[in-house]
């Protein structure tokens, strides 16, 4: 249950340290989504993250540019915030599928951002062009909801990965 609280910490932390941009700003909140379903595995790194997003959703300033509060539900970037449950599950469930490596962390990173991306992409559309009445393309959605992340969210997958080989024994030894 510590673990929990950490990661769940450690992503509203990832929260703050941005680099504003538009639509969606860069964090590092994929950092460690990435690692709580790499280190806690996809139950309780789920769980992490589900924790993150009711912080979130009953007022605390946690999500993007230090908002929170129901209303959130309704902003293009929450899709992103529901791609972190399901992108925690993935990565923890190729993570812990036989013998821990460096490689194995690193494509459970990847897939979960994949589906991070795919989720967030899907919902910022909805949200866009139902809820807002916005024209977007398909182009314009990929390129500012996917492209343009995906070099630093590799860089990031890649410390994630890391930083779990690193991590990972030292946690097994304490159980």
């Amino acid at each position: 249950m510590t673990l929990c609280a950490l990661f769940a910490a450690l992503i509203v932390i990832g929260t703050f340290i941005r680099i504003p941009f538009y639509p969606v700003s860069f964090t590092l909140q994929v950092l460690f989504v990435t690692l709580s379903g790499l280190i806690l595995g996809p139950k309780w790194g789920t769980v992490s993250v589900i924790l993150y997003i009711l912080l979130g959703l009953v007022g605390l300033p946690v999500f993007s540019n230090g908002s929170g509060g129901p209303g959130y539900v309704l902003t293009p970037t929450f899709g992103y915030i529901l791609g972190f449950i399901a992108g925690a599950v993935v990565t923890g469930l190729i993570a812990n599928r036989g013998n821990f490596s460096f490689v194995r962390g690193l494509l459970a990173g990847l897939a979960g951002v994949v589906v991070i991306y795919a989720l967030g992409t899907a919902y910022g559309y909805l949200i866009l062009h139902l809820y807002m009445g916005k024209d977007t393309s398909l182009g314009y959605m990929l390129w500012n909801f996917c492209v343009i992340f995906l070099p630093g969210d590799l860089i990031k997958c890649i410390a994630a990965a890391l930083l779990a080989k690193a991590v990972r024994p030292a946690l097994s030894k304490r159980a």
